[in-house]
């Protein structure tokens, strides 16, 4: 089945939506959304949104903030793109009806780690939730918009896969419809990658189920230039207890004055950082790991207890709630806590029009790599950078799209072969498990040569298997994250090994300093 539309969105999180409705107004719009409306990245985002809302707060504050996070590869053109851009792209988002706390009929600002003064607006504890409504809601009223669930795209459809000849361009994307498992095609002018980040490559992380890595490995296989793969951000506190999955404590907790114990009741965060348990995530997550290797523990404590009762419900209700759930008072107990993937702080490599290297593919959000986190992501200027791109990229394709003629007729249909329906689903289960656990034991925290060579003959073994499963197979949505996070993987060790350093969140025993002379610089794959 053919399907036509001026723009193609793949994803539909706070990047994609927010692009949507802009695009909306000069385009018709498709959103593809891979399971329902509200399973994205986004929905899960607890903290908030950082920006520089409050007289005390300044741009160039926010800029080194961000700066310092980073560890010297941000690129500050982008960071004093988005830090300036970030305010305005906030109060539309009130505008649009997201319910920011207020204290006193002002903005209630939170403080998170690395910020130097309180500069995130949330709407408590779930603010992604409250975003992700409003978005929906919006999205759905335009006209101009379809919103599509269940559908996972495939592959991207570019001039250079139809052997056509000229600048690798997109041509749209081939899509599977997980509800009748047909392959549908879709032919745009424009395509929109805002996939999310790729968390589930791990064994342990805070990300919802979608987050396989699917617009990262599609434009790799497209010829997309892929930038700092090597940075994957671990959260420091995710919940530990056999029967939660992957439940964020958020690092507001730690903002309102949380603190870290080990098993036996000792802070130890003051020994490690000049802002205790406010230091960037890398470092309070490698110091965690630290901490259990050292006592042999699986998890350690985080404590705001001893704060007043009423103030930590009413500023962490969803927190609270849940973990009431899972037989945890957090006003009486401290939470057991363990590290996990969190974010992607690499991706598709953009411009500052958030264009990739193929032409009329863009990518917004987690999914790309426009060089405001660099080795580190400062702490909620995630959705910040989603929100900024997704405008600067609607004003960029209203000046292009009317010159751009579709070209289905260039596109070939998709072509099943001789692949049948699978009767060995465990063969796909199996692999899912030991990637995510080889990424764990050799791809996680603190790296060694070693170890990240030995996870490359391993993934490069498994890529194999998974290549002949998929071409011998019709596709389902398993099959397709299990490939996707096979090449997200490989990127991830690849970019590693290449980085003969630590810097950020990529810290390796055999290379343990900063290296200014030879790799302040990004890294670059491209297929």
């Amino acid at each position: 089945m053919f399907h036509e539309t001026d723009v193609l969105v793949i994803g539909g999180g706070v990047g994609g939506l927010s692009f949507a409705i802009k695009a909306s107004e000069f385009a018709r719009v498709t959103v593809l959304m891979k399971k329902g409306k509200f399973d994205s990245n986004t929905a899960h985002a607890q903290g908030g949104i950082a920006a520089v809302l409050s007289p005390e707060d300044s741009y160039e504050s926010h800029i080194q903030d961000t700066l310092k996070a980073g560890d010297g590869l941000c690129k500050r053109k982008t960071v004093e793109l988005v830090v300036k851009n970030g305010p305005e792209r906030v109060k539309e988002l009130m505008e649009w009806g997201v319910p920011f706390d207020r204290h006193n009929g002002e903005l209630e600002l939170g403080r998170e780690g690395g910020h130097s003064t309180r500069r995130v607006a949330h709407a408590t504890d779930f603010t992604g939730r409250e975003v992700q409504k409003v978005l929906v809601e919006r999205a759905e009223s335009r006209e101009n918009v379809t919103l599509l669930e269940n559908r996972m795209a495939i592959d991207l459809i570019t001039t250079k896969k139809m052997k056509l000849k000229g600048k690798n361009t997109v041509l749209g994307a081939y899509v599977l419809n997980k509800e009748t498992g047909d392959v549908e095609v879709f032919s745009a002018k424009v395509v929109v990658l805002a996939t999310g980040g790729s968390g589930k490559v791990y064994l342990y992380t805070s990300n919802p189920d979608v987050a396989t890595g699917d617009g990262v490995a599609m434009a790799y296989r497209a010829g997309a230039d892929i930038c700092n793969m090597e940075f994957t951000q671990f959260h420091p506190t995710c919940l530990y207890h056999p029967e939660a999955k992957n439940f964020l404590i958020s690092e507001a907790v730690r903002g309102e004055g949380a603190i870290l114990l080990n098993k036996r009741g000792e802070r130890f965060m003051e020994k490690v950082h000049p802002l205790k348990e406010l230091a960037p995530r890398d470092i309070v997550a490698r110091a965690i790991d630290h901490e259990m290797k050292k006592w042999g523990d699986d998890f350690v404590y985080l404590d705001i207890s001893f704060k007043d009762r009423d103030f930590i419900i009413n500023r962490f209700p969803n927190i609270y709630r849940t973990l009431l759930q899972y037989g945890i008072d957090m006003t009486r107990e401290p939470i057991p806590v363990v590290p996990a993937a969190h974010y992607q702080c690499g991706g598709v490599k953009v411009n500052l029009k958030g264009e990739t290297t193929i032409r009329n593919l863009f990518a917004v959000g987690e999914v790309s790599c426009t060089g405001l986190h660099g080795a580190n992501r400062l702490a909620s200027n995630s959705l910040l950078e989603a929100l900024v791109f997704a405008d600067i990229i609607a004003r960029e394709v209203y000046g292009r799209i009317d010159k751009i003629k579709l070209r289905t007729s260039s596109i070939l249909p998709w072509e099943t072969g001789f692949a049948v329906d699978s009767d060995e689903m465990v063969v796909v289960s199996h692999n899912w498990d030991e990637i995510r656990r080889l990424m764990w034991n050799y791809v996680g925290i603190v790296r060694t040569t070693k170890r990240l060579e030995r996870a490359r003959r391993r993934i490069d073994l498994l890529q194999e298997e998974i290549r002949e499963y998929y071409w011998n197979f019709l596709p389902t949505g398993d099959l397709l994250e299990l490939r996707n996070i096979a090449t997200v993987a490989e990127l991830i060790i690849k970019s590693a090994l290449m980085r003969q350093e630590s810097r950020g969140t990529h810290y390796t025993v055999d290379y343990p300093y900063k290296d200014n002379v030879n790799w302040k610089h990004d890294t670059i794959l491209r297929k």
